[in-house]
């Protein structure tokens, strides 16, 4: 992805914009992110603070486990991104809201132990 580039929620009302290329990009399969996205996987980039900013209305945030939060839209409910103390001085972004998530390219699969069986995935791509 090169940027800027921008990204929103499904009413349009959450908007952000990237300054700088993300520093990786993977498919998440552990069961929380499952869960607040009721998808079998999620796809996510990460941001630099910094490189990053809010340009439309603020996300409203939900802690969903401890050192862990979670932006979403409070009209229409798209989540926006992740954010974790164990990944300090970054912001996760979920691919799906870019607003050209063609240019996405996933570099590797996270948490492939929490993988539900009837997924079967051959993109090649390395599991962590």
């Amino acid at each position: 992805m090169t940027p800027p580039f921008t990204g929103r929620c499904l009413c349009g009302g959450v908007t952000y914009r990237c300054t700088a290329a993300p520093l990786w990009s993977a498919h998440c399969h552990c069961e929380s992110c499952r869960r607040a996205t009721a998808s079998a996987f999620t796809s996510f980039f990460g941001i630099t603070d910094g490189q990053w900013s809010w340009t439309g209305a603020p996300p409203a945030t939900y802690a969903s486990s401890p050192g862990v939060w979670r932006d979403f839209c409070p009209t229409c409910g798209t989540q926006m991104a992740y954010r974790s103390s164990r990944y300090p001085g970054e912001c996760h972004f979920y691919a799906a809201t870019l607003d050209d998530p063609r240019a996405y390219s996933p570099q590797y699969h996270v948490h492939t132990n929490e993988m539900l069986p009837w997924l079967h995935l051959s993109d090649g791509l390395p599991r962590k």
